[in-house]
């Protein structure tokens, strides 16, 4: 753990990208209260995560400078952390996590983020500053209260409006389901 922001392992993660049920049922030799520790995980699934590529270099940057991307992942996290602690003493669940991700290919635009969400249509955005992790923390948040698994443009920052490079729909999107 670093800046009080857990990095979960997508190497573990027990579910499936369109929901929330464990892949594999749990053995008939498992412990009785194995429903209980399956629930725990269940809530612990954040629902929203932020990637934050940390190798984006601004434009015209010295070469040897470290690179702006991983100055915006630490604002992100340490953003997210002070949500975090803020949500846990309103008994809120911040529900969103911040990944370090080392490239997201996206270097005509850099920085660079996206975020992903279960079940729900993922976003890549660019043109963004190393102080522009309050504004994706704020889509963040946005975007792990919608009801539809869509981003809302409404009260979306400008910089996530103007910064848009894709939007990907979820594993299970059909046209059928407009």
């Amino acid at each position: 753990m670093e800046s009080g922001v857990e990095r979960p392992s997508n190497d573990d993660a027990p579910f499936a990208a369109s929901d929330t049920t464990p892949r594999t049922p749990a053995p008939a030799d498992a412990p009785a209260d194995a429903p209980a520790r399956d629930a725990l995980r269940v809530a612990s699934v954040p629902a929203v995560t932020l990637f934050v590529c940390t190798t984006c270099k601004l434009a015209g940057a010295d070469t040897d400078a470290p690179p702006a991307g991983a100055a915006l992942a630490r604002e992100a996290m340490r953003v997210a952390s002070i949500s975090a602690a803020t949500g846990a003493a309103n008994g809120g669940d911040p529900a969103i996590a911040v990944k370090e991700v080392r490239c997201l290919s996206n270097c005509k635009r850099a920085l660079s983020a996206a975020l992903v969400r279960t079940g729900g249509w993922s976003y890549v955005f660019g043109d963004l500053t190393p102080d522009s992790a309050a504004d994706l923390l704020t889509g963040a948040a946005l975007f792990a209260t919608s009801t539809d698994g869509i981003l809302p443009w409404r009260g979306r920052p400008d910089s996530l409006k103007r910064g848009m490079i894709a939007r990907i729909p979820p594993m299970s999107f059909s046209e059928d389901q407009r």
